[in-house]
């Protein structure tokens, strides 16, 4: 394994659109990947706890009005050192300047997003950076090569006007089958906004979307995935919604499942 992952934390939620409370993520997802409930070792038998395979760069604290340019420069100084890096949201505002960041060392990515909304409005609210927003930012700056969109279940007639307009792949909710293979390429970045999941397995979300996937589902698709990864983002877990800590881990689990894919392709 010739690469390292690199955890970073952007405790950050100015631009989430219903309720705070994301920039706990980070903490909470660290209290949950170290707990002593479990361990470091993912499904595919890669000890995450040996040898620095895993670095943790800790969290950036992020001003709204230092909002972009602080999180773009905080992911390309990582990415420049040789590190791959699994961002830990806050909101998922976060990924257009982590997208931004990778850019610089990793042009033409290819971008996997698990998410229940679409997040391709122009500005929502008026907003243009909202957590509704970023992958219309991304699409229009030209910062991905292709965008795939996997369990969406709340496209409206804007956002799919927006996603035709930029040539966005949507795999909805409603025609997903278990036999579906991911066939992408590289480099790839993964975005898992965690309410893709049902909220029986992740109500720790701002915004609960029945119908989604099982946690088994999205590690599966995890799991299946070939193109190299250089980046991830794991975004819009609420703790203040999450009292026993069932989304916390489940982050964790993804967590681990998203490096394994990292370090095995090194």
């Amino acid at each position: 394994m010739s690469h390292k992952v690199a955890l970073v934390g952007f405790p950050f939620d100015g631009n989430s659109s219903f309720l705070k409370g994301a920039a706990q993520a980070p903490a909470a997802i660290r209290n949950a990947l170290f707990s002593d409930s479990t361990n470091l070792w993912t499904e595919s038998g890669v000890d995450l706890g040996e040898g620095g395979v895993l670095i943790d760069a800790g969290d950036i604290d992020v001003a709204e009005s230092d909002f972009p340019r602080a999180v773009e420069e905080a992911v390309a100084l990582l990415h420049e050192k040789g590190l791959r890096t699994i961002a830990l949201g806050g909101d998922h505002s976060i990924t257009y300047p982590i997208v931004r960041g990778i850019g610089r060392k990793h042009p033409g990515l290819t971008i996997l997003h698990f998410d229940a909304h679409a997040d391709l409005y122009h500005d929502f609210q008026g907003n243009p950076y909202s957590h509704a927003s970023p992958f219309a930012r991304i699409m229009e700056q030209k910062l991905a090569a292709r965008l795939v969109q996997v369990g969406v279940r709340t496209l409206n007639a804007h956002q799919q006007e927006q996603a035709e307009r930029f040539g966005v792949g949507i795999i909805a909710m409603k025609d997903w089958d278990e036999g579906l293979r991911l066939e992408l390429a590289g480099p790839l970045y993964v975005s898992v906004d965690m309410d893709v999941l049902d909220p029986a397995y992740a109500p720790g979300v701002s915004h609960q979307e029945p119908g989604g996937f099982s946690t088994r589902q999205l590690i599966k698709m995890i799991q299946a995935l070939r193109a190299e990864i250089v980046g991830a983002d794991i975004v819009e877990f609420n703790p203040s919604r999450d009292p026993v800590g069932i989304t916390a881990m489940a982050c964790a689990k993804i967590l681990k499942e998203l490096a394994a894919r990292m370090l095995d392709q090194g």
